[in-house]
């Protein structure tokens, strides 16, 4: 065993002091393995040439496509991106971060830039297994080696993507070599996306950061550590981290990068020895109200100081309440770890009741903004310390108060958690009795009044059918075969008509009174609970709940669905 063990150290040895003895020359050519997964062929070696030698890169190009490429374009582009690496990106990147292994494993000062066609307008990517001998990685370039993507060579966005790269290499000299760790993935990008806003690219038309501004707006709903590559992963983390650095340094990302921790831990180790009292998680929750209001009147907490960025606003998931008379509105969603969710609420007129639920052993937090009817807002917190459940009252709602705004999220120091954890919120508005009975009457006219209608056009139809000598249809069509939408009090359609006939078929212990008005009226919503406790295992209990909300979604809709069938 002991031989064995001499011989391939030896054998490791004896290549790492052999291997790129001599410099690259140019018009030299070498197969180079590539990333399937990146490459538009999706191959996983291809031949390059060396067109351009510096004092710091190698620049090869795949040499199928550099057949058909503009080639004094290119080269001459190729000049600005090292004078931009030689004077500016290397520079500064290393006085930050550290250094990349250097020389490397092939001995050699310079980097390898290898650039080819790429799918899905990725900007460029790095592997890791170019950093071992062949021997102990078979498909190893054994070199410090960056691929770009040809499409963008002679693009203004190529700097930003050499940087992009630069730091994950950097990440592996500082983390995997020095430490023998391997840093989460997406801590790594963070790194790699805040390391362009630092060199000053994000400053230009179409810059990096702004299309993560447009990715960002057009979807906000994303973990910023469960990482899978997407741009909406880039968007969110790249937004968070500009709040991080904006408020607690570019130190943050540097020293948990020199730090033996990986993750969410190095960060806490960072910010606890730059002074600072909070956890990621603090930051985190700041952070979600901060992208909804941005405005340092109220705090530099909940404000952008870059000015790249003082303009910009989440949007909120809006939902409206009915502007006179009693009405009650309930939501049921599920939330991953560090994600941040926005809910708007409007409309109403009177004092709104707030109740909030979650799962508990789960760090939730429950930020709620208030803004009046001069756009003025107004940062809460619900205590959910008992149970995971709370409430509150906002006074004048749809008058002096204009909007609510919910930002539940749940975030701790437990790092990468791909799980759902479910959450539900009901706003109600609180009418005094004398208006409550008084709409209870009302709304009981109503209903009866709709159903004579309904009783009048089906004997018209009957008539009509009998006339012609046609059976009149059977009013079940099927359209009523399965309930599509999601339904609350409130709601005028066929699809309310197509759940109070299901209802009354389930007899007269859900639904005594079998009105069929296409109304869903307090009656119906009385007869949806019921339905709801009846099969609370399936609908109730998998979202934490005890008792039935009458709000008609997703597990609700499922089991009536089922029972359709």
């Amino acid at each position: 065993m002991m031989k064995k063990t001499i011989l391939i150290f030896s054998l490791i040895i004896f290549l790492g002091v052999a291997f790129s003895v001599e410099a690259d020359s140019v018009s030299e050519r070498r197969n180079f393995y590539i990333d399937p997964s990146y490459d538009l062929n999706t191959r996983d070696e291809l031949e390059a040439v060396l067109i351009k030698v510096t004092p710091q890169l190698y620049f090869y190009v795949d040499q199928s496509w550099w057949s058909f490429a503009p080639q004094n374009k290119v080269y001459e582009y190729l000049t600005e991106l090292e004078n931009e690496f030689e004077n500016n990106i290397y520079s500064k990147l290393i006085s930050v971060f550290g250094s990349e292994r250097n020389p490397g494993i092939d001995k050699e000062e310079r980097i390898t830039i290898l650039i080819h066609p790429m799918a899905n307008s990725a900007g460029g990517y790095f592997r890791s297994n170019d950093e071992y001998l062949k021997v102990q990685v078979p498909d190893s370039n054994q070199r410090e080696m960056l691929y770009l993507n040809s499409d963008h060579i002679t693009s203004h966005l190529a700097k930003s993507f050499l940087a992009h790269e630069f730091v994950h290499l950097i990440t592996f000299n500082q983390k995997e070599n020095n430490y023998g760790l391997i840093e989460e993935t997406w801590l790594n990008e963070a790194r790699a996306e805040y390391a362009i806003t630092f060199l000053g690219y994000d400053d230009s038309t179409d810059s990096n950061l702004e299309r993560r501004m447009k990715a960002f707006a057009e979807d906000s709903s994303d973990s910023i550590i469960n990482w899978s590559g997407s741009s909406k992963d880039y968007a969110s983390l790249n937004l968070f981290t500009q709040y991080l650095v904006d408020h607690y340094g570019i130190e943050i990302l540097s020293d948990s990068l020199k730090s033996g921790k990986v993750g969410i831990n190095s960060l806490n180790y960072a910010l606890e020895i730059n002074g600072f009292e909070e956890q990621l998680s603090d930051i985190f929750f700041d952070w979600t109200i901060a992208i909804l209001i941005n405005d340092c009147n109220y705090g530099n907490r909940y404000c952008y100081l870059n000015p790249l960025l003082k303009n910009f606003h989440v949007s909120s998931k809006i939902n409206f309440l009915p502007l006179s008379g009693e009405s009650s509105l309930s939501y049921t969603d599920f939330a991953r770890k560090w994600e941040g969710n926005w809910y708007k609420i409007i409309g109403g007129n009177d004092d709104l009741k707030v109740a909030f639920s979650c799962r508990s052993g789960v760090n939730f937090k429950l930020p709620y903004i208030t803004q009046n009817s001069v756009g003025s807002y107004k940062v809460s917190f619900l205590d959910l310390s008992k149970d995971c459940k709370g409430d509150f009252i906002v006074n004048g709602f749809g008058q002096d108060i204009k909007a609510l705004y919910l930002i539940p999220s749940a975030a701790d120091s437990q790092g990468t958690d791909e799980a759902f954890y479910p959450f539900s919120w009901t706003v109600s508005i609180i009418k005094n009795q004398d208006d409550t009975d008084l709409i209870q009457k009302l709304l009981a006219q109503i209903a009866y009044l709709r159903a004579e209608i309904v009783k009048v056009q089906t004997r018209i139809a009957n008539i009509l059918a009998s006339r012609q000598g046609r059976i009149p249809p059977v009013p079940v069509s099927g359209s009523c075969s399965q309930i599509t939408v999601n339904l609350s009090f409130g709601m005028t359609s066929q699809q309310v008509n197509c759940l109070q006939q299901f209802l009354k078929l389930q007899g007269s212990d859900i639904y005594p009174e079998g009105l069929v008005t296409s109304y869903f009226g307090s009656l119906t919503r009385s007869a949806v609970i019921r339905f709801q406790e009846k099969y609370s295992s399936e609908i109730l209990f998998p979202l934490g709940l005890t008792s039935g909300t009458g709000y008609v979604g997703l597990l609700t809709r499922g089991k009536i669905n089922e029972l359709m069938k």
